[in-house]
């Protein structure tokens, strides 16, 4: 055990070129952990009751300071990793690391999976946002064709959103937290076998190599104690920024709010769905993005080719409107522009994919 720790922690090979845009894996799996542990705590507290689940999380944060300490710290904890995730993903998706298959592979399920956890933690409080999240996103799993149906009533457990299906997230969000621990140790595992992607993009990994403690394990430290020394400021000063207004009332079945939106790190696919006025025709929006930017293809990295630097930022620009975007309310003319600008953004995702391709690919990388 000792030995396996020491290989992969301390007397790791990792390439010297690595820069601090490398530092935001460490942080991820750094923070999830953090999130992991303050999950369990919350569970222990937590009651999945429609009658009661809102005033317990509201005790949580009104009764205790170590309460409030705990519930803000998970609810920020989340912004945090989606915010890392982000950054990680689009330094792999500019430097190609997708062609490493193994590795990039486990870390998109790894992606599904948080965004799986974010959501149905979002669903727990059972204010007004969470509960109407609930149903509308519940509602698109309704409107697939054949299995629509069933697979709406055997996730709702019911014909709506009820306790049942409360119970039935709560179930699924303490589970899926085990099931990321266990994906990030088998991604690690396929980083550490082919070797971390770098700046210049040379296919042997292993080159121009120094031992990861103490070079990197010093740096991915300090970054990490930054980020959290910006996390705790903002905790404690803007905690409730962050969170919509309706978060603080009850969910009620009768009041709609005036405008539902999720989280910002959900706003660029809720509005791909909203802005087609078939729901099946959003979630094929959101699909043909996610699949094509899922699909691991042999491309050249972006800092050697200008063209597809050029893509690269627009696919940022666009993902960044749309999350803007869905603050707004869904009306004329910001339906219209969020329909153009999905279908740019899938566009642009397939052709980063697919154009300038590489035919020198080290056999090692298959």
């Amino acid at each position: 055990m000792i030995n396996i720790i020491r290989r992969n922690l301390i007397d790791l090979p990792t390439n010297y070129s690595l820069s601090y845009y490398w530092c935001s894996g460490f942080m991820i799996s750094a923070f999830m952990v953090l999130q992991i542990l303050t999950g369990v705590i919350l569970s222990f507290l937590y009651v999945a009751d429609s009658l009661v689940s809102f005033s317990v999380v509201m005790s949580i944060s009104d009764e205790s300071m170590y309460g409030w300490c705990l519930r803000y710290w998970h609810i920020w904890g989340v912004n945090v990793l989606f915010f890392l995730i982000f950054i990680h993903m689009a330094r792999s998706l500019y430097y190609s690391s997708y062609v490493k298959k193994g590795v990039w592979n486990v870390g998109f399920i790894l992606y599904l999976l948080v965004m799986l956890e974010a959501f149905t933690g979002y669903v727990l409080p059972w204010h007004q946002m969470s509960y109407w999240a609930a149903t509308v996103l519940s509602s698109v799993v309704q409107s697939l064709p054949v299995f629509g149906d069933i697979l709406y009533k055997y996730i709702i457990g019911g014909f709506s959103v009820t306790e049942v299906t409360l119970i039935r997230i709560f179930s699924v969000h303490v589970c899926i937290g085990f099931v990321i621990l266990a994906f990030m140790i088998l991604h690690m595992f396929y980083l550490h076998y082919s070797g971390s992607n770098n700046p210049l993009f040379s296919y042997s990994s292993f080159t121009d190599l120094v031992f990861f403690h103490s070079y990197f394990s010093i740096k991915d430290f300090m970054c990490f104690v930054l980020g959290c020394l910006f996390f705790t400021v903002f905790l404690l000063w803007f905690s409730g920024l962050l969170l919509d207004v309706e978060s603080y009332i009850e969910a009620d079945v009768m009041s709609t709010p005036v405008s539902i939106k999720p989280e910002w790190y959900f706003l660029a696919f809720f509005c791909m769905l909203r802005c087609v006025e078939s729901k099946l025709g959003g979630l094929c929006l959101v699909v043909g993005f996610l699949f094509f930017l899922w699909i691991p293809t042999f491309n050249k990295a972006s800092v050697y080719c200008f063209s597809r630097q050029l893509v690269f930022w627009l696919i940022v620009s666009l993902f960044l409107s749309l999350t803007l975007l869905g603050f707004c309310h869904p009306e004329y003319p910001y339906n219209e522009v969020c329909k153009v600008f999905s279908v740019c953004l899938v566009t642009f995702i397939f052709l980063f994919k697919v154009l300038w391709m590489s035919k020198s690919v080290n056999s090692s990388l298959l």
